[in-house]
């Protein structure tokens, strides 16, 4: 506890003269051009890793953009069909008293995307220039944006079980609608930006603000 907070100097990988492989993480000499483990391409740093992020990131971004204007939910009956967006389901969901099931609904469609693009954009920003944020409490971030890729396919799952619970052929029926494949497409390039970004280069801001300094 008595070093909480403190900035202590980290020794990379790089200045042991050493580098880990980005697929097994076995460590081999700088310089090594494959890993003897599993084959993998072995690099000191992903040059083109911040041109495939902000690619990617950009896309994803696009994609999220029609998710949330396009109906998410086709419902249909004998009477009527009635189209919803991600915030008129959540709405919907309200109106109804389950409250805990639209906030689930609002949490996973709007605020961890939204948190997840100004998370990475800001990691992408971070490694090249100087900030307040600690390189620590960026490893978090990147680390806390990797986790939560997992649990952002939520609002699809929901979609998937009620189409195929609630088809009563004539009836009533419930299909997703074209905002669904966009949502999709919009969590797949948010995760593959997240996973393109090379964390290593969050330590390497230390290194550069050293050779300023001296």
């Amino acid at each position: 506890m008595e070093l909480a907070g403190q900035g202590l100097d980290i020794v990379s990988a790089h200045d042991l003269g050493v580098v880990a492989c980005t697929r097994c993480t076995q460590v081999w000499p700088v310089g090594t051009p494959a890993c003897g483990r599993c084959g993998k391409k072995i690099v000191s740093r992903d040059v083109k890793s911040m041109q495939r992020v902000w690619a990617l990131w950009l896309v994803g971004l696009m994609c999220y953009v029609p998710a949330n204007v396009y109906p998410m939910l086709q419902t249909r009956t004998l009477v009527f069909t009635q189209e919803n967006t991600i915030v008129d389901g959540a709405v919907e969901l309200m109106h109804h008293g389950s409250f805990a099931v639209a906030f689930i609904i609002l949490f996973a469609s709007v605020v961890i995307p939204v948190g997840k693009f100004m998370a990475i954009a800001f990691l992408a920003l971070s490694v090249n220039r100087t900030s307040n944020v600690t390189k620590h409490q960026r490893q978090f971030v990147y680390e806390m944006v990797e986790y939560i890729g997992r649990w952002s396919m939520i609002d699809i799952f929901v979609v998937a079980i009620m189409s195929s619970l609630v088809q009563l052929n004539t009836i009533a029926s419930i299909n997703p609608g074209r905002a669904s494949l966009f949502f999709a497409l919009s969590v797949i390039f948010t995760m593959l930006s997240a996973q393109a970004f090379d964390s290593r280069m969050i330590w390497d801001v230390q290194a550069k603000q050293k050779a300023i300094k001296t």
